[in-house]
C-alpha cells in the first residue's frame, strides 16, 4: 500500500510559514509524503491567518472548491488550522461539514493524531488549545529551502495594539532559551543552510520572560559565531523596545544583514496612541537616524496603515511628513480594514473607502518615488547575492535569475553561461533601478558554488528535529558565549 500523500496551503505572515515547515514535518515523521505537483492529496493542511477582513472568505472559498473531490474520494481529508480556525473553532465544522479535522495554535503538534482519529472515528475532530501545548521548535520541521531558514525565538505578543488579534490567537510572549536557538541555527547550517531569519511577533522584546532585556542583541552576536552562517537577518521589531545595544550588534557582527524592517503604522502621535503603539514619531525617527549613523548602507523598511478610524488629513500627512524624513527602501501599506475581535474594529470615525483610496494612492505615489531613488544609487554598485528560486516572475521570459543583495533588495541578474543554481552566491554589477527592484546585466563579477546550491540541485531540503525543550528554566539562563568585535558585513 502506497504511502498517503500530503499538501499543506499557507495563508498570513512568516510566522504561518514557519508553522508550516513545522506541520510538514510532522506528517512525513508519520509517514505521509509531499504530493506530487499536479496530483491531487490525500490530505490538505489549510495553515490559515485572521489577520484581513475577508480572511473568512477566502478559506472558505477554497474549502468549497474541495467539497466535490471529497465527495469523489471519501478518503480524502481537510485540516484546518492556524489563527482562524483558533477564532472560529466548530463554526469552521458547521460551514463546512466535509472538513475533518480543526486544530489551534497553540497545539499544531496534534495533527498526526487528529487525522487518524478522524479517520477511526468517522467524525470531525476539533481541538483548540487555550496555551501552548508544545514550543513549535521542539517539532520536526520540513524545510521549504535548501538556503534559507526561519529560526523562531519566541512566539505570541504582549503588546495590545487595537488594530491587531494576534495576541487573542498566539497567547502571551513564549521565549526561547539561547542555547536551543542557537542549536537549531547550528543545525540548520550543517545542512548547507547559508542565511537565517530570526523570527517572533516582536523579536527584540526578546528575554522578556527571563529578564533580560538586552538579550537579543547578545543572540545576534551568538549567531555571528556560528561558523558556516553567512548571513543574519530578523523581523519583525518594535520601535518601544529597540535598544542601542541592538543596533551596535548589527553593525558590529560580521554576517549581521544591514536590513531593517521596522513597523511604523502612523506618523500621527494621536493616531499611535490610538492603536496603543508605545512610541511617537520622534522616537521612531531617532531609531532610524541611529540606525543609519552606525550602518550608512542601511536598508529601512515598514508597515504602514491607512485610513485607521478616525484618521484626519493633518493625521495623514503626518504620516507623510515621517516618510518622506524616513526615506524607506520599501514599505508594506495597507488599507484599514476592520479585524473583527479588536478593539478597532468598533471605534467611531471609520474612514470612508474612498477617502482611504485616495490617501493609499498619495501614500504609494510618495514611497514609490523615495524607493526608486534610493535604488538609482545602487546602479553601478557591486552587490552580493543569494541566488533564490520563485522571486522574479519574468525571469523565464528574459533569461535571468533573481537574488537577494545583502540589504535584502531584490535584485535580477544575467547568468550567462555560468550553471548558477539557487543556493549559489553570485556578484554582480546594477545596471537599472525600479523602485522595487534592481537589474544586473552585465558579466558577473563572481560565482562561489555552495553546498546549499548542491542541495538545492539535488532536491533535497533540510529536515530537522526538534531542537531542545523549547520552554525557559526558572530563573536566569545561562551565559551566551563570548563574542568578538568585528568589521560589519558590507
Amino acid at each position: 500500500m502506497s504511502a498517503r500523500t500530503y499538501q499543506v496551503r499557507t495563508y498570513g505572515c512568516q510566522m504561518n510559514v514557519h508553522d508550516s515547515e513545522r506541520l510538514s514535518g510532522l506528517l512525513e515523521d508519520a509517514g505521509y509524503v509531499a504530493v506530487a505537483e499536479g496530483d491531487r492529496a490525500d490530505v490538505v493542511v489549510f495553515n490559515t491567518c485572521a489577520v484581513r477582513e475577508n480572511a473568512d472568505n477566502k478559506l472558505y472559498g477554497n474549502l468549497g472548491h474541495l467539497a466535490p473531490h471529497k465527495t469523489d474520494n471519501p478518503d480524502m481529508q481537510i485540516a484546518v488550522g492556524g489563527c482562524l480556525a483558533q477564532k472560529d473553532r466548530g463554526e469552521i465544522v458547521k460551514r463546512a461539514p466535509w472538513v475533518d479535522v480543526v486544530f489551534g495554535t497553540h497545539n499544531i503538534g496534534s495533527l498526526p493524531a487528529l487525522l487518524e482519529r478522524a479517520r477511526h472515528n468517522q467524525r470531525a475532530e476539533v481541538e483548540i488549545k487555550e496555551s501552548l501545548e508544545t514550543f513549535p521548535s521542539t517539532l520536526p520541521a520540513r524545510r521549504d529551502s535548501a538556503y534559507a531558514g526561519w529560526v523562531s525565538i519566541s512566539v505570541g505578543c504582549n503588546n495590545t495594539c487595537t488594530f491587531c488579534i494576534v495576541p487573542s490567537l498566539r497567547g502571551t510572549e513564549r521565549d526561547r532559551r539561547p542555547g536551543d536557538v542557537l542549536a537549531e541555527v547550528r543545525a540548520l547550517v550543517a545542512e548547507g543552510v547559508l542565511e537565517v531569519t530570526l523570527l517572533g511577533q516582536n523579536v527584540n522584546s526578546y528575554g522578556v520572560e527571563f529578564g533580560d532585556r538586552l538579550a537579543f542583541g547578545k543572540l545576534l552576536r551568538a549567531c555571528g559565531e556560528v561558523d558556516g552562517l553567512e548571513r543574519v537577518r530578523f523581523t519583525s521589531p518594535h520601535p518601544k523596545d529597540f535598544t542601542d545595544d541592538v543596533i551596535a550588534a548589527m553593525a558590529e557582527t560580521p554576517n549581521a544583514c544591514h536590513q531593517l524592517h521596522m513597523p511604523l503604522q502612523s506618523g500621527s502621535d494621536r493616531l499611535l496612541k490610538e492603536m496603543r503603539r508605545s512610541y511617537r514619531s520622534a522616537r521612531y525617527l531617532s531609531i532610524i537616524e541611529k540606525v543609519r549613523a552606525a550602518m550608512p548602507d542601511a536598508a529601512i523598511t515598514t508597515d504602514i496603515i491607512v485610513g485607521f478610524p478616525g484618521e484626519t488629513e493633518e493625521d495623514f500627512q503626518a504620516t507623510l511628513d515621517v516618510v518622506a524624513e524616513s526615506r524607506f527602501s520599501g514599505a508594506f501599506t495597507f488599507q484599514y480594514s476592520k479585524r473583527p475581535g479588536t478593539p478597532a474594529a468598533s471605534m467611531p470615525g471609520q474612514v470612508p473607502k474612498q477617502v482611504v483610496q485616495e490617501r493609499y494612492d498619495r501614500l504609494v505615489a510618495l514611497q514609490n518615488g523615495i524607493a526608486w531613488e534610493l535604488n538609482k544609487e545602487q546602479v553601478g554598485r557591486t552587490v552580493e547575492l543569494v541566488v533564490a528560486t520563485g522571486e522574479g516572475r519574468k525571469d523565464a521570459d528574459t533569461h535571468r535569475m533573481s537574488g537577494r543583495a545583502r540589504d535584502n533588495r531584490l535584485v535580477h541578474f544575467a547568468p550567462g553561461d555560468a550553471h548558477v543554481r539557487p543556493g549559489d552566491v553570485v556578484e554582480a554589477v546594477v545596471t537599472y533601478a525600479a523602485p522595487h527592484h534592481l537589474v544586473a546585466d552585465g558579466a558577473l563579477v563572481s560565482h562561489r558554488r555552495t553546498r546549499a546550491g548542491d542541495n538545492h540541485e539535488a532536491g533535497l531540503r533540510p529536515k530537522t528535529t526538534g531542537v531542545g525543550l523549547g520552554l525557559p528554566a526558572f530563573g536566569a539562563p545561562p551565559p551566551l558565549p563570548a563574542t568578538t568585535g568585528g568589521c560589519a558585513a558590507p
